[in-house]
């Protein structure tokens, strides 16, 4: 996912870091804004993939 404001996105990295929760986004949900706060703040996460299923899991039949 790509991001518009480096801006936006560098605070919800320093929310993150200073331990705020997700829902310290003081920005309206489904805005741009939004969107890019919330890709600074989960920067250090590992990125979920929704369409396929864990290799793990599809190794316990």
């Amino acid at each position: 996912m790509g991001f518009v404001s480096a801006t936006v996105k560098n605070e919800g990295t320093i929310a993150k870091t200073a331990g705020k929760p997700m829902q310290a986004n003081p920005y309206p949900a489904g805005s741009q804004e939004s969107a890019d706060w919330l890709e600074g703040f989960t920067f250090d996460e590992a990125a979920m993939n929704v369409d396929h299923e864990d290799a793990t899991d599809a190794n316990r039949s």
